[in-house]
């Protein structure tokens, strides 16, 4: 990993944002209006609708009519999520490509410094940055100086398998759109984590940045896209980004030098993670089911994590009293770490 001072961009780039929309006709202005805020840019909206219900294609409409930097494709039919997102950057011309959710947000001229540090470093395919989660109202964004950090893509990759869990959260990534393209777009055999399948795909081709210190964009918590933390979910969220290491290595990253080992260490990854997600679950209050699929899954990809400390640890949260709270409390911590540190470099 490289460490670069930001630098200023000597042209003027094109960036295209798709922001697909369903029934989010009240949150649609903040996210058109974040995407317009950048400056040195032109910048160019399509909004997707997908054949809102509740009137929210209004809304999208009289946004397209008062801006002619913004396109409106209206779906005769839902087409779901995924194909939603392939529909609206398919339709895209500029170099730089964003899909950003109609009820998240970009920070302002966030895309300008992602841009320039892909301006500067051409090799990169793929920035992101970090992520100020928020209810309600929008609120202010850390902003100042910052600095940018470049990976090579395998180098990246391989810092992704250890982590065994996305590392983008979505609204704060920019591709450039040759590396878009080359992906093929979103994969839906991944409902829940093409995203990160793409980002490994692009990782594939080119190298990776990410902008330190200023956050780079919004993403509203509403109580609908919760679930990857509720346990109803988790299981099915698990076996996705299993999957996705498993097809990634089996197709794109078939040719990385160490992806033999790589796919190895990425199951453990898997299981590890599933362990303690279980066991933050459990000792927060969730039925001790939830930990015995975890245990399932966990012993299933990766059979050796039995004999590991960390399955060890995850049982401590089935017996009751002090054990569960231990772990409880020191998965808490472990979380707010993680995140602190994805916020500040990024892996």
């Amino acid at each position: 990993m490289r460490v670069y001072r930001p630098m200023p961009m000597r042209r003027r780039p094109t960036v295209t944002v798709v922001i697909p929309h369903f029934n989010y006709g009240q949150y649609l202005p903040t996210a058109v209006g974040s995407a317009l805020d950048q400056r040195g840019l032109d910048v160019e909206v399509i909004i997707v609708d997908d054949r809102s219900t509740d009137g929210s294609t209004e809304a999208a409409r009289r946004i397209a009519s008062a801006d002619e930097r913004v396109t409106l494709v209206e779906h005769e039919q839902n087409m779901r999520h995924i194909r939603t997102y392939n529909d609206g950057l398919s339709r895209a011309s500029g170099d730089y490509v964003v899909l950003l959710s109609a009820d998240d947000a970009l920070t302002p001229n966030s895309l300008t410094r992602s841009v320039a540090l892909m301006e500067a470093h051409p090799r990169v395919g793929l920035v992101y940055g970090g992520v100020e989660w928020f209810h309600g109202e929008l609120p202010a964004a850390r902003g100042g100086r910052g600095w940018w950090q470049v990976w090579g893509g395998d180098e990246w990759t391989a810092r992704l398998v250890r982590r065994g869990r996305n590392a983008v959260v979505n609204p704060e990534a920019v591709l450039r759109r040759s590396v878009y393209e080359a992906t093929g777009g979103y994969n839906p055999d991944f409902p829940h984590s093409a995203d990160m399948y793409m980002w490994l795909q692009a990782a594939a081709v080119s190298d990776v940045g990410f902008v330190a210190g200023p956050r780079q964009a919004y993403y509203r918590d509403h109580g609908q896209n919760m679930h990857s933390t509720e346990h109803g979910g988790l299981l099915d969220d698990m076996a996705q980004v299993l999957g996705v290491y498993e097809r990634f290595f089996a197709h794109d990253g078939a040719v990385i030098r160490r992806a033999p080992g790589l796919i190895r260490t990425a199951k453990r990854s898997v299981a590890r993670e599933a362990l303690l997600r279980g066991a933050l679950l459990t000792a927060d209050g969730a039925p001790t089911e939830v930990l015995v699929q975890m245990q399932d899954f966990a012993r299933a990809t990766a059979p050796e994590i039995v004999r590991s400390a960390v399955w060890r640890w995850a049982e401590l949260t089935a017996q009751d009293g002090a054990p569960a709270r231990l772990v409880g409390s020191v998965e808490n911590l472990r979380w707010k770490i993680r995140s602190r540190r994805h916020l500040e470099v990024g892996l």
